[in-house]
């Protein structure tokens, strides 16, 4: 059958002319100023901030001179991620994570702001003058070059005033990014192909009664173009009920339902039209008398005539300027049976909104010919309604998708939306912007709720980039990862020192590579010492401290210029017979230092006490060429003496090796353990671990599980929180009675409180993860998704169960972790088995 319909070429109707000075410029005149937008992250702005983007809105456009059209375009586009599995370096690990996320759909989403300067004429001018109505499109010259340069201007000033406000940018896109490319197809090719994909090629256009096509997709359109249509109360910001409590607001903005919660291809367009505010209101007035005149002849015309008598009365008590607006969904599908299923999910999203949902078929081709960046002054006026700026900028969507972030190094999390793998730096980045001013982490989440995980993927990719790491572990959370790693580099790497009685951990304070004691290394043996020497309920007296500092520098002293072996035994000795004799010397008085005390004391760390072995090994641990250490003390946890003391000199090890090691990155991690040694002897040895740690490019980071060590220790608060500019955590909810005393501990804002409160309230069943919020400095947080591979599971699981089998099998190929891994996973896949994390 013979096509009929009139044709014509894109050329012909193209209705804009050039692109000059970073400004599009039609045939008819109009003058368009092209922004990118950068908007806040979702689930991360509060009341006040979303009320501060409205206000930032309203002051930017108040600056606009008339016959201006403020169109903000939001692009959601659903696309694959797409992994880089090319790189040589990328472990075992690393490359079972990419492949599990390779082609994971996700929408993304673009955001353009476009400023046109049109006509009076063309702001009034309807649908049957559109362009795309035109036969021959002549071009015009630009009227008045003086009205241009104030426009320009008054756009200068526009994007000042967003960028101040420091919540929202837009940056200024240049000529290339608007025609595109050889390489890049430019925002008028991704707009007329509805893609951003490069190899996506021009199609044909076929507007019909009903429909719009662009090649094979087709259009649906919903307008909100009539004030009818409209909800009766609008704000800034709405209660987004599925991460919500009833002791928690969890906010987005208003029109985030078709925002990134409509999951489909579609452009969200909003229009903004400053008029000429006084004539439109001496329009209203002559309309209100000509309503009044008329009413008694229909109760209609008395009743519009009280609707425009509110509309006027608003306008004049507050000096608010009189637009017009519209705001429309463009959704569409290449399959013509989701066409109606796009249609139901926007329709349920307006009304999510309180809105009416209109599908237009009637002006389908001009809305979208208007749409066209650049093209706003073609928009048909009839679809526009009369209203007041801010209710308005109500209307406008106003956060974005997770982005990631540009700096080389950080962590791989996961979208809590959609699942696409999220680059997150919560170190370096931080520290240079001033968000934070040290590296140090706490993280609090009870058993169960995903934090092993967590840790386990943190520290895995902190080695994987060159980090030495050292954990102090209580429980096995790391010897699957540990051996993996022993196994990867033949032994060379991943060290796994527990505690038992045959082979117990051992030590030696006094000793140094170099020969050097500098202050770090005399605090370190002070604090070790008053360890041993005192109860936790009985602090030192200040001569008591006094005395102890001499011993210690007395001791360092002799052996700089004797030959002998340094030790505990020594020291001892050097108390029992040299000091004793210098206390004698300066007449020393028992009740200021009882050496005789101190001596009993420590008698069972010297030679033939009971735990002679711990402090005077002759054997050096050879911590600084190892970078992924694991010292699990599991079995000596609940021993009064051995827990603290060990715990000590593990780190005092690690500030060891960090001062030794200049430039390269350190991290110690304390599980439980920290318990023991935040007691009121320890607190001052503790601030000065978090302290130090800071200088020599190194992070402290302390996990617990119990809330009530961290509500009723204000050592914990002083010592630990205070100097953790990041703090993590897991689901809350169990502890949701006490949050009011975790929170005031913590110092967390409400927005912090929503965020964390709303944590696995609305997981996607059809993937297996456990989400954690992360916050930095106070004033940057977000809740992020720990998703990893089957294979990652393996090596981080805390099932006896799983683990057992993971070693039992390593056993048959040599004990090669990696190996069993891959055979298990390869069974799971084999036989359809998912896994739990």
């Amino acid at each position: 059958m013979r096509n009929i319909s009139k044709t014509t070429t894109l050329e012909h109707k193209f209705p804009l002319l050039a692109v000059e000075n970073n400004c599009i410029i039609s045939k008819d005149g109009d003058v368009t100023a092209c922004f990118q937008v950068h908007l806040p992250e979702l689930f991360t702005v509060s009341s006040a901030e979303y009320d501060a983007i409205h206000s930032t809105w309203h002051k930017a456009i108040k600056t606009m001179p008339d016959y201006t059209i403020i169109h903000k375009q939001d692009w959601f586009i659903k696309e694959n991620y797409a992994p880089d599995l090319s790189q040589e370096d990328q472990s075992f690990l690393s490359k079972s994570y990419q492949r599990h996320f390779n082609e994971r759909p996700f929408l993304n989403h673009y955001c353009y702001l476009f400023l046109t300067k049109t006509t009076k004429e063309r702001m009034r001018q309807q649908s049957n003058f559109s362009s795309l109505c035109k036969g021959i499109l002549i071009p015009k010259e630009i009227r008045d070059k003086e009205v241009i340069r104030r426009f320009l201007e008054s756009v200068t000033q526009f994007e000042r005033i967003i960028n101040d406000s420091g919540l929202i940018t837009i940056e200024l896109m240049s000529e290339e990014d608007i025609v595109g490319s050889k390489e890049n197809p430019g925002l008028l090719e991704q707009y007329f192909t509805l893609s951003r994909d490069s190899s996506t090629a021009m199609q044909d256009i076929a507007i019909g009664a009903e429909e719009l096509r662009i090649g094979n997709k087709r259009l649906s359109l919903h307008t909100l173009s009539d004030t009818d249509d409209l909800p009766a109360q609008v704000s800034s910001h709405s209660r987004y009920e599925k991460l919500s409590t009833d002791r928690s607001d969890c906010l987005l903005s208003f029109a985030a339902p078709v925002g990134l919660l409509l999951s489909c291809n579609h452009i969200y367009n909003q229009y903004l039209f400053l008029d000429n505010s006084d004539e439109n209101l001496r329009r209203f007035e002559k309309s209100a008398r000509n309503m009044h005149s008329l009413a008694r002849y229909s109760r209609a015309n008395q009743i519009n005539k009280e609707w425009i008598d509110l509309y006027l009365n608003e306008a004049h008590s507050q000096g608010l300027s009189s637009i017009r607006a519209h705001f429309n969904v463009m959704s569409w599908s290449e399959e013509s049976t989701e066409l109606k299923q796009l249609k139901n999910d926007t329709g349920s999203a307006l009304a999510l909104m309180e809105c009416k949902p209109r599908h237009n078929t009637t002006d389908v081709a001009t809305l979208f010919w208007a749409g066209i960046p650049g093209n706003a002054g073609d928009f048909p006026s009839e679809e526009s309604f009369y209203t007041f700026i801010e209710p308005a900028l109500c209307f406008f969507n106003e956060e974005t998708n997770y982005q990631n972030s540009p700096s080389p190094f950080g962590i791989k999390m996961a979208d809590r939306l959609t699942g696409k793998p999220i680059h997150l730096d919560i170190s370096d980045l931080p520290m240079k912007k001033g968000i934070i001013t040290n590296r140090n982490k706490f993280i609090l989440g009870p058993s169960g709720s995903g934090k092993s995980f967590f840790t386990n993927h943190m520290v895995r990719q902190y080695y994987e980039q060159g980090a030495h790491v050292l954990l102090v572990d209580t429980g096995n959370s790391y010897q699957g990862l540990c051996q993996l790693i022993h196994g990867k580099t033949k032994g060379s790497d991943g060290v796994y020192f527990t505690y038992t009685e045959d082979n117990p951990i051992a030590f030696n304070p006094f000793y140094t590579d170099d020969g050097v004691f500098d202050i770090e290394k005399r605090e370190s043996i002070k604090t070790l010492i008053l360890t041993l020497w005192k109860r936790d309920d009985e602090p030192p007296k200040r001569s008591e401290e006094v005395a102890l500092s001499n011993a210690v520098a007395g001791y360092i002293e002799k052996i700089k210029y004797e030959d002998g072996y340094p030790s505990f035994n020594g020291f001892y000795e050097y108390v029992k017979g040299d000091f004793r004799k210098v206390l004698q010397q300066k007449e020393v008085r028992e009740k200021d230092f009882d050496i005789a005390n101190f001596l009993n004391v420590l008698e069972p760390y010297y030679k033939g006490g009971e735990y002679d072995y711990l402090l005077n090994s002759e054997k050096q641990l050879d911590l600084l060429t190892k970078r992924f250490i694991v010292f699990e003390i599991d079995a000596i946890k609940d021993h009064k003496i051995l827990f603290p003391i060990v715990t000590i000199i593990i780190m005092e090890s690690f500030i060891n090796k960090m001062r030794r090691l200049k430039g390269i990155r350190k991290l110690i991690l304390i599980e439980e353990a920290w318990k023991a040694i935040a007691k009121e002897g320890m607190a001052e040895y503790i601030k000065y671990l978090f302290k130090t740690v800071r200088k020599f490019f190194g992070e402290a980071i302390v996990v617990t599980q119990e809330v009530d060590d961290i509500i009723h220790s204000p050592i914990v608060k002083e010592s630990i929180i205070n100097n953790s500019d990041c703090k993590i955590l897991l689901d809350q909810r169990k502890y949701m009675n006490k949050f009011d005393d975790i929170q005031k501990m913590l110092g967390l804002t409400d927005k912090e409180r929503s965020q964390i409160l709303s944590i696995n309230m609305n997981n996607d069943p059809k993937r297996l993860y456990k989400e954690v919020w992360i916050g930095l400095g106070g004033t940057h947080s977000a809740v992020y998704a720990t998703e990893v591979s089957t294979e990652e599971y393996l090596a981080y699981t805390t099932e006896e169960t799983e683990k057992l089998e993971v070693m039992d099998l390593a056993s048959e190929f040599d004990g090669s972790v990696e190996q069993a891994i891959k055979r298990i996973t390869l069974r799971k896949k084999e036989n359809n088995i998912s896994i739990n994390s």
